[in-house]
């Protein structure tokens, strides 16, 4: 069993953040969980947190992942945007941090050449090759779901070679 390696990708947000759970057996990848965590309509922003934290604590401690792909952040509307995603961001990874579970970034443009070999893939281009990687007969909803599900096998499919490059 030891030879069985769990993923977790989430795609960060501060109303909806999706997750996904992939686990690597052999050469074969099954999604073995996936949703979204949708934190409550309130203008109280630490509740938002607090919503999202205890989310994820409660979806980690369900699947138990050995590590965690999150995607980085580089593009926000404004100041304002990129702090309350960045908010959401750490909400959501310091479960995995407190649980000892290792965090590893990748931005988009690396899952998207992880995935389809091209880094100006289209959404749909990533979540059907996700899917298909997956044996997954229905693209999960909404689009965070599939992306989170991409990062955890982007990270999956990249952990080999930055392990042999010391990165990991």
């Amino acid at each position: 069993m030891s030879d069985v390696k769990r993923v977790m990708g989430i795609d960060p947000g501060s109303r909806i953040a999706g997750y996904g759970i992939v686990e690597e057996s052999g050469r074969r990848l099954a999604a073995v969980g996936h949703g979204a965590v949708r934190a409550p309509e309130t203008s109280d922003a630490n509740q938002k947190l607090k919503y999202i934290f205890e989310a994820f604590s409660e979806i980690i401690a369900q699947y138990n992942p050995n590590e965690m792909a999150i995607e980085t952040v580089f593009f926000a509307q404004n100041a304002r945007s990129a702090l309350v995603l960045g908010q959401a961001r750490a909400a959501a990874i310091l479960p995995a941090m407190l649980a000892g579970i290792p965090v590893y970034e990748y931005s988009a443009l690396q899952v998207k050449k992880a995935l389809t070999g091209g880094g100006k893939a289209e959404k749909k281009q990533v979540a059907d090759m996700t899917c298909r990687i997956l044996g997954l007969k229905v693209t999960p909803k909404p689009e965070d779901v599939t992306d989170a599900l991409a990062l955890a096998v982007c990270h999956i499919n990249s952990s080999p070679i930055l392990r042999k490059l010391g990165k990991i």
